[in-house]
């Protein structure tokens, strides 16, 4: 059971997230492009969510630079947030050009504690991407780590909020 459960707007989210951590990507000499479709209701623990999300965006900057040295304009020095209808579930990905994670890593990284080697001299827990895709399940979702050629892409999807009926009554086919 989740506290504080309410629909909210996940775009919104994902927005205010990235307009947080606009000054650090700066700093980190890195650019936050948001690519967000309009009201995308979720239903679920908006915090929850919004503490997830800047977790990831977090990690991209740190370890989202590509590997060799690129200047500050270089399109890969992006870190790309997305927020999108996929079917039945809302999407938010957080995708970088970095040296993204092995496909016989990708399993273990969601493990509490796991750090893989190029991260370990950066500070850290190994606790991120665990905490991340525990947040996910409990609110009925799944997180996956994709390959963004070059780079890492996680996604989030949750189950979209069903559309508002303005009538209150059940969409036809609904049960109650």
């Amino acid at each position: 059971n989740i506290e504080g459960v309410a629909e909210f707007d996940a775009a919104e989210v994902l927005r205010d997230v990235a307009e947080m951590y606009e000054p650090v990507a700066e700093d980190a000499e890195m650019r936050l492009v948001v690519a967000a479709q309009a009201a995308l209701p979720v239903r679920g623990n908006r915090e929850l969510i919004g503490q997830t999300l800047a977790n990831l965006v977090d990690n991209a900057i740190k370890y989202g630079a590509p590997p060799e040295a690129a200047s500050a304009d270089d399109a890969r020095r992006e870190v790309t947030l997305t927020a999108r209808r996929q079917g039945g579930a809302v999407e938010l990905v957080v995708a970088d050009h970095g040296p993204g994670i092995a496909v016989a890593d990708r399993v273990r990284v969601l493990d509490r504690f796991v750090r893989l080697e190029n991260s370990r001299s950066r500070p850290g827990s190994g606790l991120g991407l665990s905490l991340a895709a525990a947040v996910a399940r409990l609110h009925g979702g799944v997180l996956r780590i994709e390959d963004n050629a070059p780079g890492l892409r996680v996604v989030i999807a949750l189950s979209a909020s069903p559309p508002v009926n303005p009538s209150g009554a059940a969409p036809s086919g609904a049960t109650t």
